[in-house]
C-alpha cells in the first residue's frame, strides 16, 4: 500500500475465509487440543458455553478485500487455518506475557517505557 497504493485509498486486507463464529471458536479448540494432548472429557469444546444472544450480536464478520488483490495485486500469505494455527502456537510459546497481560503487568512496563511520548 505504501509503495503502490494511491494516497487518501482505504484497502482492506482479509484472506477471503468467511467463517461463522462457532466454526472459529471449535478450530481454535482442536488446535489447543492437540498442541497440548488433550482428550476425551478434557477437551476444549465441553467448554464452550452458550448465552442467550445480544440485540445486533454477529454471528460472523467479512469483509471485501478484492480492491487490494485488484489494484495492487495483494494476496494472503497463508491459509486462514494456518495462520490461526501460528497464532496459537505463538502464545503458547509465549505464555510469560500473556501471563503479564492477564495480570497487568504489562500496563506498568509500558508506562515506564512509553511516558510522554
Amino acid at each position: 500500500m505504501l509503495e503502490q497504493g494511491i494516497p487518501g485509498e482505504t484497502y482492506n486486507i482479509g484472506g477471503g475465509a468467511e467463517r461463522e463464529n462457532i466454526e472459529i471458536l471449535n478450530l481454535l479448540c482442536d488446535i489447543l487440543d492437540d498442541r497440548l494432548n488433550r482428550k476425551g472429557n478434557n477437551c476444549s469444546r465441553s467448554l464452550i458455553c452458550f448465552v442467550a444472544d445480544r440485540p445486533g450480536h454477529d454471528r460472523r464478520y467479512a469483509i471485501d478485500a478484492s480492491k487490494i488483490q485488484t489494484q495492487l495485486g495483494w494476496k494472503p500469505g497463508h491459509t486462514f487455518e494456518k495462520a490461526l494455527e501460528e497464532t496459537v502456537d505463538w502464545y503458547l510459546n509465549n505464555i510469560d506475557w500473556v501471563d503479564s497481560v492477564r495480570s497487568g503487568e504489562y500496563r506498568r512496563w509500558l508506562e515506564l517505557n512509553y511516558q510522554g511520548r
